[in-house]
């Protein structure tokens, strides 16, 4: 879907009130949380209750999957928003090329990620989320988001990229990110080979069949912003990225993105937070297991220069020095818990 451009504040309002007419609510305020492009959120005041109304970028069999997965979430007894049905009883609009949904608009405040109380409430939340995802089944017309089984793959990929930018480095020396990525490189490709090694070693093939017991909704970008807490408890939102998989995904980047902050990856933190995950959600120690594995693989460096080499945004070196630091450093504890 392309991005939509130059959509003026009366040209979003307008279009806002025509969807809504296919859900038979008029509006009584329109405010517009965000836009700019495809993904487009307003908030709508109604006589007995305020909604979020969404413009989606994903294709439409990937919205239905995620749509329904939140029907179910919420139906199981999540903390996630209701979705609104339109007048075919559908949680998905079509409305020319472009897809739309409506939900209740819920208040709370932000989690903060680096206050242990904030993050203690923030980790309980995702487990309860979690454990309530388990089970969903997608419609026919739905396409399955899954990451499930395919870790090995995705490892083999990303260390692919890093051994060929690494050529285009060799191209271009002369430019000092290039040269600066040419002594980092090999080194982070080991970090790689040693986290396939593992995965290899580990129980994740066997663990990783479509009725796996352990398979969860990972939620994928769970932070600030998508979790709130209310009278309620915490609420999860936007859940338009969620996938299939161990809950060791969203489990690590919670810990890798804590840890980059900080410099380091602290086994105490890391402990915190999978006590707090686990008193609502245990874990085996085959899933810890898993999740030490993608915290060693080098996530935060490719992500990191890909920015550069598939994104053309340039990077500070200092961010690059600080990433290997983060990459080389988290070595020794991880091996220890891994083995």
């Amino acid at each position: 879907m392309n991005e939509a451009v130059n959509e003026s504040i009366r040209d979003l309002e307008k279009l806002a009130v025509n969807i809504l007419g296919e859900y038979g609510i008029t509006p009584q305020d329109i405010q517009i949380i965000q836009s700019g492009s495809i993904k487009t959120v307003w908030k709508i005041g109604t006589p007995d209750r305020v909604l979020c109304l969404k413009r989606l970028r994903q294709a439409y069999e990937q919205v239905l999957f995620s749509t329904n997965a939140q029907i179910y979430i919420k139906n199981s007894g999540g903390n996630v928003p209701e979705i609104i049905l339109n007048k075919e009883n559908q949680p998905v609009l079509k409305y020319g090329s472009q897809l739309f949904a409506v939900y209740e608009w819920l208040e709370g405040r932000d989690l903060n990620f680096k206050e242990n109380a904030d993050l203690e409430l923030a980790l309980k939340g995702l487990a309860a989320f979690h454990k309530v995802s388990k089970g969903y089944q997608h419609p026919e017309n739905a396409k399955e988001s899954s990451k499930l089984g395919k870790w090995p793959e995705q490892y083999n990929s990303m260390k692919n990229r890093l051994l060929d930018w690494k050529e285009i480095a060799t191209a271009s020396r002369w430019d000092a990110f290039h040269d600066l990525y040419l002594k980092y490189v090999d080194s982070m490709v080991e970090i790689a080979d040693l986290a396939l090694e593992q995965i290899d070693k580990s129980m994740y093939n066997e663990l990783s069949v479509p009725d796996s017991d352990l398979k969860v909704l990972c939620h994928q970008d769970f932070g600030k912003g998508n979790a709130i807490y209310t009278s309620n408890g915490v609420i999860v939102l936007d859940l338009d990225s969620v996938t299939h998989d161990f809950s060791a995904r969203d489990l690590r980047k919670i810990i890798s993105k804590l840890a980059v902050e900080d410099d380091l990856l602290n086994e105490n933190k890391m402990n915190d937070i999978l006590t707090w995950y686990t008193m609502e959600r245990p874990l085996n120690e085959e899933e810890k297991k898993i999740l030490y594995i993608d915290l060693l693989f080098p996530h935060k460096f490719h992500g990191l220069v890909k920015n550069q080499y598939l994104n053309n945004k340039p990077i500070k070196l200092l961010d690059v020095e600080e990433v290997v630091q983060f990459e080389k450093a988290k070595l020794a504890l991880l091996m220890n818990l891994i083995k």
